[in-house]
């Protein structure tokens, strides 16, 4: 058991003071960053707020009429009878589906390139497949479509990126992209400059529970009467808590460390207290240059304002929220945000208005289908009475009704029925102008025809309308790539383990890849006995990737126009159907397509159906390969066996000389000599290696053996007669 020391009790006392210290300053911070954000938006988002109402105004709540008009066109105590009428003919969203709906059609998407020579562009498309699946698990559709009708409406839209575990009983974690339906319920830092916000330094993203649900979800947290006491006297308090209602957030923020970075030879860079720098001085290698950097993290935590809730340790590099900004502005310092809506209030207010007027004087108009004289009527006024709700065969006049001089008096007429006045028409057609000319968009855009007749000229304005609406899918474009280049950024890092990751091509077949970040190589391809590929496994931690966008219609409308296409071609070239009819039939959608391009797969040419991806043909190929390289091998062979065997018969041919000129010499010489002759030959031939030399240099022939075998003429050897 320890025993108690003062300076142990006085340390641990400081340990805690600080640590309680340290987290009433964080939540200090966290709660003045809160307040800065909300006075940094608070004109801008009550702005946004009533273009959303504005853009949701219909009769039933009459957002779009001022309430100081309402008040003098409605009932005046309580008596209707005098009240005008305020209809609402909202014409706004017809002209944001316009926007919202061909970015639906021509929806962007992020692709994969390599960024630097380590990276493997097979990589790159396995990223692709990735992002492709964690964007259909996650239902990114209805993320972005949220974000850009937000955009488009009022001005700002929000994404956001999160992970989760595979299953109950795992640790492998997937990424996720997630709707944000609340624009209003997210705070960013004021202070970044980037439209998708990937340089804020802070983010929250709030949520309002009843008091009970909070007690339910946080049971060990602190309860709300406890949080009230330790707001008394905070200004800020009242946006976190009431007696009802405790607000959650989340709250991202970077934390910045200044560490030394080291750069030693060979391009390799270390901080000055990792591992790896130790390492590196360990074998005797020396920083060549050093500087100062900045290293950031990325954490979260929840909180209620004045605890954390639960916190961790965010694994990318930005915080996993994407802002969608439609207008932005800054005046005198304030931004100021808008979208479609703002600057079409005005004009849709007026049509409201002249639509109101004209149905006011077409009511207050009176109506008299039949002007006659009095007296006309006499004896048949049920029948006049009733005119215009019965069906009557005729009608009758009374013919005893006369004038004072006898004329009788002419038939009754039918009155001129009520019109609208041509400047009250003209009134609301200006406005209807004025909202198509603060939306940029007009009637070929719209659906509606007009003065154009040529394909080409419709094409034209509606590419002048797409111009004048452009950068909200240019903006959405830009936030799809952030999502993206995140994505790729926390691939390596979520999917730290071997494991089987499932793609998704462009064409929407699905197909299993092999991933295993300990490998030292991006692609490492396994083969069989024989040498085939059989797989391939992909290490997406190796090198560097980034991101391009691209925006068009989807796969599905690409292959309609693709099955078009080639039918216009076929019909003008019947004879390509023996070469591209299966690609034809396979692009159709009505069943059995496949199988009938499977068939029609088989009437074609095997030559031109060649895959250099085909498993058979490879084999064959490295098969073939195989043989050559047998083949090259035995032709060496004999080659070396031919020109030992030359040498071996020029041997014998040396041999056999040297024996007819040792023959042809004995005759004149001593027994003693020939023996000390043959003794010499011999040494000669073993220290030269040369047969020939040797006989050059020490034994040259005689006049009788001149224009031999060996050719060069030799003197004659002392002692021996000629």
């Amino acid at each position: 058991m320890a025993t108690y020391s003062p300076e142990t009790g006085m340390d641990a006392a400081k340990t805690v003071a600080s640590g309680a210290s340290e987290d009433k300053s964080f939540l200090t911070e966290m709660r003045h960053r809160m307040k800065m954000a909300q006075a940094a938006f608070s004109r801008t988002r009550q702005n946004e707020l009533d273009d959303l109402k504005f853009f949701a105004g219909s009769s039933d709540n009459s957002w779009q009429w001022p309430q100081d008009v309402l008040a003098t066109r409605g009932s005046v105590q309580g008596q209707t009878i005098n009240a005008r009428p305020c209809l609402t003919i909202n014409k706004l969203p017809q002209h944001v589906r316009s926007v919202t709906n061909d970015q639906r059609q021509n929806r962007p998407s992020g692709k994969v390139i390599p960024a630097d020579d380590r990276a493997d562009p097979e990589v790159a498309e396995i990223f692709d497949g990735i992002v492709r699946h964690i964007e259909y698990m996650s239902d990114a559709d209805v993320a972005y479509d949220t974000a850009c009708e937000n955009q488009v409406t009022f001005g700002e839209g929000y994404i956001r990126i999160l992970t989760e575990y595979t299953d109950p009983n795992s640790f492998d974690q997937d990424i996720r992209i997630g709707r944000i339906r609340n624009s209003f319920s997210v705070y960013m830092d004021p202070l970044m400059q980037d439209p998708c916000g990937s340089d804020a330094r802070w983010c929250f993203i709030t949520e309002d529970l009843t008091r009970q649900e909070y007690e339910r979800l946080y049971p060990n947290a602190a309860p709300v009467s406890t949080l009230l006491s330790y707001s008394v006297g905070d200004s800020t308090a009242g946006y976190w808590l009431n007696e009802n209602m405790v607000r959650i957030a989340e709250y991202f923020y970077i934390v910045t460390e200044r560490r030394t970075l080291h750069l030693y030879p060979g391009g390799m860079t270390a901080f000055a207290d990792s591992l790896e720098a130790k390492q590196m001085e360990a074998v005797g290698l020396r920083p060549v240059r050093s500087r100062q950097a900045e290293q950031k993290r990325v954490k979260w935590c929840k909180t209620n304002g004045y605890e954390r809730l639960e916190e961790n340790d965010w694994a990318g590099n930005w915080i996993p929220v994407v802002r969608v900004v439609g207008n932005e502005f800054e005046v005198d310092g304030e931004v100021h945000i808008s979208g479609l809506v703002r600057n079409a209030k005005d004009a849709q207010r007026m049509y409201n208005y002249w639509v109101s007027q004209e149905a006011e004087m077409l009511a207050l108009a009176p109506k008299a289908p039949f002007i006659g004289y009095g007296g006309q009527f006499e004896g048949y006024e049920h029948q006049w009475k009733t005119a215009n709700t019965q069906n009557w065969p005729y009608l009758e006049v009374n013919p005893d009704a006369t004038d004072g001089a006898g004329q009788v008096f002419p038939l009754p007429q039918r009155a001129q029925p009520p019109m609208a006045q041509q400047g009250l028409i003209a009134a609301k057609m200006g406005a209807s102008d004025d909202i198509k000319a603060t939306t940029g968009q007009y009637d070929s855009s719209l659906g509606q025809t007009s003065n154009e007749r040529s394909g080409r000229a419709i094409l034209a304005r509606e590419r002048q309308s797409d111009t004048g609406t452009y950068h909200y899918v240019d903006n959405l474009a830009r936030a799809v790539r952030y999502v993206t280049r995140q994505i790729v950024d926390l691939i390596p890092k979520i999917y730290d383990t071997q494991r089987i990751a499932r793609i998704i091509g462009v064409d929407g077949e699905t197909r299993m890849a092999r991933l295993d970040p300990m490998q030292a190589e991006p692609v490492r391809e396994v083969r069989d006995q024989t040498g085939v590929v059989i797989g391939k496994i992909y290490n997406p931690s190796v090198g560097k990737y980034d991101v391009v966008v691209t925006t068009g219609p989807s796969y599905l409308t690409k292959r309609q126009e693709a099955m078009d296409a080639m039918s216009q071609i076929l019909q003008g070239s019947p004879q390509l159907w023996a070469v591209a009819g299966d690609l034809f039939v396979k692009n159709m959608d009505w069943p059995g397509a496949e199988e009938l391009a499977e068939r029609l797969r088989k009437t074609i040419d095997p030559k031109l159906l060649q895959d250099q991806e085909d498993p058979a043909l490879q084999a064959a190929n490295q098969q073939i390969q195989v043989l050559t390289q047998e083949l090259q091998g035995m032709m060496q062979m004999l080659q070396r066996v031919n020109q030992s065997m030359e040498a071996q018969e020029l041997k014998i041919k040396e041999y056999d000389a040297e024996t007819k000129r040792i023959s042809v010499m004995q005759a004149g010489m001593r027994p003693e000599q020939i023996q000390e002759l043959v003794v010499q030959t011999l040494r000669d031939v073993m220290a030269v290696g040369d047969m020939e030399a040797a006989q050059r240099q020490f034994m040259p022939p005689t006049p009788a053996v001149q224009g031999g075998m060996l050719g060069a003429p030799m003197a004659q050897p002392e002692g021996v007669p000629v």
